[in-house]
């Protein structure tokens, strides 16, 4: 077996109160890694096209890599993968917390969960005895995602579950893990669906590696490169991900009235910054071996401590609902982690429902910028009583059912994250092109462009097909290892950080960077030695040499999968699109309509290596060896 891995696949059959232990298939294990990447080749694999994905045929995955297990900075999460009830496509998630440490102890690479229980229950799976127990999970059903932890207790074990959204199939519940949720595209509805309240994981095993010296000689390196750096040991440290909402706002792209603008004038009140001098409790939190500590802690009256909110949190709960009340924000983040559903989805759900209503489309009881009512309609939502079931459903089918789908902010039916296309034209591709629909992580393209350290022109129409497709292929590696996605907020050195951006040297850097095209592709995609940190960790665990041009190829070959998959199920080219407000209303003066996605999409098929309809040429499939 490659060294980094278990070695062993866990099936349980929920329908027929059954578990076996399968062997890893080392040759999936070598294609597509482990994590987002083995868990969709089984999705594929495993499933006939078109089966409900609310329905028993649809197995949840849980999956780890190679990388899980070890104290590597960033590196303890895990994927889940299934067929996303809210999209009708691929389904994908990732979460840090402690399952994913969880499974590699009790050595298991993969969970595969099959069938729908009878009633409510709970897995218990001892990894060193080989055994799992079906029990009951009746006193359970109806907990939020903290009490039921706390009711599992720990006693060497580690949990995912699913709070009230979960159990009452709200199509953008997430699967919580500790404080972290495992929140886009469903997977907590499908889970739900299976009458599984809760999998917890205990065992002893622990992670082989080909060269430990070399691996902990070299991660020490890492910790003392990640505390110099801008970034990682910078702002993401003091600020956390909320000290980006002051830059989108500045740049006119962060999400505010249904992203009717990208700028919000009270953007400081919900800021990271704001965070800092105002309600920030106790020492900043981190998943397990994280370094960065990009977590917060906030007090919230009546309920003390609890985790504090993220960017997108901040802007989808706050700017975008025109609230500029960091206390109800804190407030809103509670109720939808401990109902375990999804904070983007769930605030462009909001968003939406105020517009349909000032248009008189759509009676919510909720407005822009008042915040009365939106915590009563969470509840709503996560249980699906009266006006929050229609919500509970996303903004695509509210939009089939009462009209405004031109303002309906979602892409293949997955909610936009908060990062408006119109001004970050690389970004508005990448929305348009990943697979699991209109998500920022499954690329960060703004990062490359107009929110990182070297920005380059964002509504240029250089380089914008290409970042796209160098970031998502990058994204499928980190995701299959699986990493947080903040580990390649490092590529960038800090020499760059510290460049003025007024001078001739930054400029210059900047000009070339955006005139490189394919010399940009090019170079990613070179078959070296190991250059960044997760490029060599993977190196030293497994044994086999890892380069950034590696690790483009296995993205390319896991994003074709996802394509292929999505396009089994019916989703064509034609979903590859915007909403018709971000390609249709200007928010910057010199614009006369939105974002060009028109220009810009027949250039990222060919870089593709796709026809003109969005599907991947026999030749480019063959090529990246994805079978179907």
């Amino acid at each position: 077996m490659i060294k980094g891995y278990a070695g062993r696949v866990l099936e349980v059959d929920l329908s027929a109160g059954h578990f076996a232990f399968q062997p890893l298939d080392e040759e999936i294990a070598r294609l597509y890694i482990g994590g987002k990447g083995y868990g969709t080749r089984l999705l594929y694999d495993s499933t006939e096209p078109g089966i409900d994905p609310l329905g028993p045929a649809n197995p949840l995955i849980f999956a780890t890599g190679p990388l899980n297990g070890s104290v590597a900075p960033q590196s303890n999460r895990f994927a889940v993968v299934c067929k996303s009830p809210l999209t009708g496509g691929i389904g994908n998630a990732t979460c840090g917390g402690s399952f994913a440490l969880g499974l590699k102890k009790a050595g298991i690479d993969i969970l595969v969960v099959k069938g729908r229980a009878q009633r409510p229950t709970r897995l218990e799976i001892d990894g060193d005895a080989g055994e799992v127990q079906f029990l009951d999970a009746g006193e359970l059903w109806g907990m939020g995602t903290y009490e039921t932890q706390e009711r599992l207790g720990k006693q060497g074990r580690e949990h995912a579950v699913i709070g009230p959204a979960g159990e009452n199939q709200v199509l953008y519940a997430g699967i919580v893990s500790n404080e972290r949720i495992a929140g886009r595209t469903g997977v907590g509805a499908v889970m739900g669906s299976k009458l599984l309240k809760a999998v917890s994981v205990k065992g002893s095993r622990k992670l082989d590696m080909e060269d430990p010296e070399k691996f902990k000689e070299y991660t020490k390196q890492v910790r003392g490169m990640f505390k110099e750096h801008p970034v990682l040991g910078g702002s993401l440290k003091r600020f956390g991900t909320g000290g980006i909402l002051n830059t989108t706002n500045a740049r006119n792209i962060l999400p505010t009235r249904n992203f009717q603008r990208g700028h919000f004038d009270d953007a400081m009140n919900i800021s990271g910054e704001y965070m800092e001098d105002h309600g920030l409790v106790g020492v900043k939190s981190s998943c397990i071996h994280c370094p960065v500590t990009c977590g917060r802690d906030v007090e919230l009256p009546g309920r003390g401590r609890v985790k504090g909110p993220e960017y997108e949190t901040l802007a989808l709960l706050g700017s975008n609902l025109e609230i500029g009340d960091l206390e109800r924000v804190n407030e809103w983040n509670y109720l939808a982690d401990d109902f375990g559903m999804d904070t983007i989805s769930l605030g462009a759900s909001l968003s939406f429902a105020m517009e349909l209503q000032e248009r008189g489309l759509f009676r919510a009881g909720l407005s822009f910028g008042d915040p009365d009512g939106v915590s009563e309609m969470i509840r709503d939502i996560a249980h699906r009583h009266g006006t929050g079931n229609e919500l509970a459903d996303g903004t695509r089918r509210m939009s089939e059912k009462y009209g405004g789908r031109e303002f309906a902010m979602h892409v293949k039916g997955l909610e936009l994250s908060a990062y408006d296309p119109r001004g970050s034209f690389a970004q508005g591709v990448e929305y348009a092109t990943t697979n699991r629909g209109g998500c920022h992580v499954q690329g960060a393209s703004m990062y490359m462009e107009s929110v990182g350290p070297l920005t380059i022109n964002p509504q240029s129409l250089r380089l914008k097909a290409d970042i796209p497709v160098v970031q998502q292929n990058l994204a499928c590696a980190i995701n299959s290892m699986v990493l947080c996605i903040f580990t390649t907020y490092g590529i960038m050195p800090k020499l760059v950080h510290d460049m003025d951006p007024n001078s001739l040297r930054y400029r210059a850097l900047a000009t070339a960077f955006e005139h490189s095209g394919p010399l940009f592709r090019t170079v990613m995609g070179l078959k070296s030695k190991p250059m960044f940190w997760f490029e060599k960790w993977l190196s030293f665990i497994t044994g086999t040499n890892f380069s950034g041009g590696h690790l483009q190829e296995t993205g390319a070959r896991i994003f074709n999968l996802e394509r292929m998959y999505n396009l089994r199920e019916g989703l064509s080219g034609e979903s590859d699109t915007l909403p018709p407000r971000m390609l249709n209303e200007p928010i910057f003066d010199h614009m006369d309509s939105g974002h060009p996605l028109g220009e810009l999409l027949p250039r990222y098929y060919r870089i593709r290596g796709w026809d003109a309809e969005g599907v991947p040429l026999p030749a480019t499939l063959e090529k990246l060896r994805v079978r179907v």
